[in-house]
């Protein structure tokens, strides 16, 4: 048991929440279902999931301020789910910290696979292979202007002071320093950075690319228009 991944389900469908327990833990999950925000905060304390999916309109403590709440105690991923594709609830929920999202309804397939592609952008593989970002091979200190990007301990320093990412921001940054003065797509960073195998929404690049640039300077990673960003050499 201890191997495997501990998933927190927040969803105040009843059939929902009991239709996705039974199929995550048929793929090999351990759940931990709640039907409100609050006690699903209360159980994301008293567990500490591997990952966590939260629906945005849950009672209590809604989805996006629950996120919120996680990501002030832990880089822990999460998901959010939406009835809507709506884009105010998708670039909230991810403003909030979420690494990705999927819209209701959703296929139980579906939901595994973008689990377990976090999973593996986080060094869990829901069986306990880890994977290594993919430009931490690189080695050393990088520098660009105030900011270093220590690629082997995986430390960021702006102006000598660290800078605290989430795992996904950090293999964000990780692409971009692989590769300065490169443009790179946000089709190449949903393939690298989010492991999407399929199309997926760039507005999820859109908002991490901006989480991003609050933190190592507004200007230090350029978007170049119609084709992608690029950090500045």
């Amino acid at each position: 048991m201890a191997d495997q991944t501990h998933v927190l389900f927040v969803e105040d469908d009843d059939v929902i929440r009991e239709a996705t327990q039974l199929a995550l833990e048929r793929d090999g999950f351990v759940v931990t279902a709640m039907p409100d925000g609050l006690s699903g905060l209360e159980a994301f304390r008293a567990d500490r999931p591997d990952i966590a999916l939260l629906d945005v309109m849950v009672p209590g403590l809604d989805g996006v301020s629950l996120c919120r709440r996680i990501r002030d105690e832990s880089t822990v991923p999460v998901i959010m789910l939406s009835a809507r594709a709506d884009s105010i609830d998708v670039v909230l929920g991810l403003e909030a910290g979420a690494d990705d999202y999927v819209t209701k309804p959703f296929d139980g397939a579906v939901l595994v696979a973008r689990i377990r592609a976090v999973l593996r952008r986080f060094g869990h593989a829901g069986g306990g292979d880890r994977t290594e970002p993919a430009a931490s091979t690189a080695g050393g200190v990088l520098s660009f202007g105030d900011l270093e990007i220590d690629t082997e301990g995986m430390e960021v320093r702006r102006s000598g002071q660290p800078v605290a990412l989430t795992p996904t921001e950090m293999r964000l940054l990780l692409e971009f320093s692989s590769a300065p003065g490169t443009v790179l797509s946000r089709d190449k960073l949903l393939e690298r950075v989010w492991d999407y195998g399929w199309g997926g929404d760039t507005r999820v690049v859109d908002v991490h690319v901006q989480r991003l640039r609050t933190k190592i300077g507004q200007d230090r990673i350029e978007t170049v228009r119609g084709f992608g960003y690029k950090l500045k050499a």
